[in-house]
C-alpha cells in the first residue's frame, strides 16, 4: 500500500527557468538509469524475495524512487517555466513542448518513452542486488553530469541531494548483499579449477596478473 505525502523528500526550486536543461534533466526522469526505472526494479524484484528485512528495504527504496521521481518532475516543470516554446530548447527532446503541453512526461533526454526493457528482474537475490548496486552507480554517473551542466545553485542543491541518497542505497545494497551472497548463483554448483584461473591473453607484454591464482568465493556445502 502506498500513500502520498505532499511534503517533498527535499525541496525543490530554480533561480530561472532554462527549458534547455530541463530537457536534459528529463534523463533522470524517465531514462533507463532514472528515479522511474529504479521504483520499477526494486518494485518488481521485491515480489518473490522471502526475507522479510530485504522484501523491506526493497520496497522502503522504491517507495523513495517514486519520491524522487515527484522531486524531479517538479524541477523540470519550474525549469521549463509556464510558456510553451519549443524554440527554447536548441537540442534534445522537445516533445513536453510541442505533445505534452510541458508536463514532464516518461521520456528520457532523447524523447524516447520509458520501457520496462530498462528493468532487470532475475529472481536470485545475488544476481538483483548486484545489478541494484550497479544501476545506482550508474545513476550517480548521470546526476554528476547534470551537475557540472548547470549553474543554478537550487537546482544543484536538489541534484546533490538525490547523488547522496543515490549513494545511500549503493551502501544498503552492498550491505545486503553482504548478507546473502553465500546464496544463490553464488553458491557452488560443482565449480572446477577453471573458475580460479586467470588467463594472461594480453601479448605482448607481461600482466601484473599472470601467474596467480584468482580469488575463488566463499562456496557453501
Amino acid at each position: 500500500m502506498f500513500k502520498h505525502e505532499k511534503m517533498l523528500f527535499h525541496p525543490v526550486g530554480v533561480e530561472r527557468p532554462n527549458p534547455q536543461y530541463a530537457a536534459l534533466l528529463q534523463e533522470q526522469l524517465g531514462g533507463g538509469n532514472g528515479e522511474m526505472k529504479s521504483a520499477m526494479q526494486y518494485m518488481s524484484q521485491s515480489f518473490r524475495i522471502k526475507d522479510q528485512r530485504i522484501k523491506d528495504l526493497f520496497l522502503d527504496i522504491a517507495a523513495e524512487e517514486l519520491g524522487h521521481m515527484e522531486m524531479v518532475a517538479q524541477t523540470i516543470c519550474m525549469l521549463n517555466g509556464h510558456d510553451v516554446d519549443a524554440q527554447k530548447v536548441a537540442a534534445g527532446e522537445i516533445e513536453t513542448h510541442v505533445l505534452l503541453g510541458l508536463n514532464p512526461g516518461l521520456i528520457n533526454a532523447s524523447g524516447y518513452s520509458w520501457t520496462a526493457d530498462y528493468v532487470t528482474v532475475t529472481g536470485d537475490l545475488c544476481a538483483d542486488l548486484l545489478s541494484n548496486i550497479a544501476s545506482e552507480q550508474r545513476a550517480k554517473v548521470v546526476y554528476e553530469y547534470l551537475y557540472r551542466q548547470i549553474e543554478d545553485s537550487k537546482v544543484r542543491e536538489t541534484i546533490d541531494f538525490l547523488l547522496n541518497r543515490e549513494e545511500a542505497h549503493n551502501q544498503m545494497f552492498r550491505d545486503a548483499f553482504n548478507e546473502v551472497q553465500d546464496t544463490g548463483s553464488n553458491r557452488d554448483f560443482g565449480t572446477t579449477k577453471a573458475a580460479k584461473m586467470y588467463f594472461s591473453l594480453s601479448n605482448p607484454g607481461p600482466n601484473a596478473f599472470a601467474g596467480n591464482d584468482v580469488t575463488p568465493p566463499k562456496f557453501t556445502n
